[in-house]
């Protein structure tokens, strides 16, 4: 991009091109307070992609046991921009293909395959820097852990940019984390790695909450929740 087409995307992404950016991130409050009402009554997401220049799609099961997991809603509080809902899973089964580079330390992972059994990274591969996912991975003994399952909600960031901050809220994708979790969202587990990675759900994809579709193609099913203003 060039600096006047990234000052756009910056500007678009806080919602500070709106005439009122803070009742914006109000009325997205309200949105995603929704999405966490309702994710806080389930105890199992699962998350699916079909398959895509030449891999198998991803195929997740997420345990976010509603007595365990704890939903918190991202609207700018913390981090700027936001736009994301996220919990800390309890368990993770099945396989992920990122769409985008794992991008940690400057580093780029491009075509990073994940296979989670019992909550753990059983398996992995990459298509370029693959030696240097498996030292994040292997680096402590609660990095290959999933410690942060979110759905992003950021509908004004539409294009990868290679800042974690920006990608990880991409509307229609979203992100697992492997390594720390967040106490506050039913977490505990414990690294020195916390790593986004960022998986589109635009073209083809689903999220089902205990066995009901509420999210196809990268948008929520429900008119009242994020995407659909």
């Amino acid at each position: 991009m060039s600096l006047a087409q990234y000052e756009k995307f910056v500007f678009e992404a806080g919602l500070l091109h709106l005439p009122d950016p803070v009742a914006a991130w109000e009325e997205i409050h309200v949105r995603q307070q929704r999405v966490c009402d309702f994710l806080q009554t389930k105890d199992e997401l699962h998350f699916k992609a079909p398959a895509k220049d030449g891999h198998d799609g991803t195929d997740l099961v997420v345990d976010v046991d509603k007595s365990k997991s704890i939903w918190v809603n991202c609207s700018g509080g913390e981090n700027f921009p936001d736009g994301e809902v996220f919990c800390g899973p309890q368990n993770a089964n099945g396989h992920v293909n990122y769409t985008f580079p794992g991008v940690y330390n400057g580093r780029e992972v491009e075509g990073i395959r994940l296979v989670f059994k019992d909550n753990r990274v059983v398996d992995a591969s990459a298509t370029k820097n693959e030696e240097f996912l498996f030292a994040m991975l292997d680096q402590d003994e609660g990095a290959r852990n999933m410690g942060e399952i979110a759905i992003s909600t950021n509908y004004s960031i539409k294009e990868f940019s290679k800042n974690t901050l920006f990608d990880e809220k991409i509307g229609g994708t979203f992100h697992a984390a492997v390594g720390m979790g967040y106490p506050e969202s039913g977490s505990f587990n414990e690294s020195a790695l916390h790593w986004d990675m960022v998986c589109d759900l635009r073209e083809g994809g689903e999220i089902l909450a205990d066995g009901e579709v509420i999210h196809r193609d990268g948008l929520f099913l429900n008119p009242d929740w994020p995407g659909n203003e």
